[in-house]
């Protein structure tokens, strides 16, 4: 159970802490190519919701590896399955029917989230 928990969880924390530093360091001109509904969202929230990646990623990791309230873990898992709904319903109000992705991290998120519970 903890080899499946720290597969994913490492796996998800790659992912948003790339997504989240990139979004905490680069324009909004270089986030364009890669992230097309930065156009119309105010670079601060950008800003934001990338330092919010960052933090979960590292609540999905250093909570069970330094034993330090290791239940923040499942709040991490939550919190990116909360993300992911919220960015699926910017994709589909903006027409952009391209979601595999928002919908494998929820998944994964999800799956994550409930090996956590039972490993809390």
């Amino acid at each position: 159970m903890t080899v499946a928990y720290g597969i994913l969880a490492g796996l998800l924390a790659l992912f948003y802490l790339y997504a989240g530093g990139m979004k905490v360091v680069r324009s909004q001109e270089q986030l364009l190519p890669m992230m097309a509904w930065v156009d119309r969202t105010p670079l601060p929230l950008v800003r934001t919701i990338g330092v919010v990646e960052v933090l979960g990623a590292l609540g999905l990791v250093l909570p069970p590896l330094t034993g330090v309230a290791p239940g923040l873990a499942l709040v991490a898992a939550t919190g990116f399955v909360v993300l992911q709904i919220g960015a699926t319903g910017v994709h589909l109000r903006r027409g952009d029917r391209r979601i595999a992705l928002n919908a494998t991290l929820l998944i994964t998120a999800a799956v994550t989230g409930l090996l956590a519970a039972a490993w809390w």
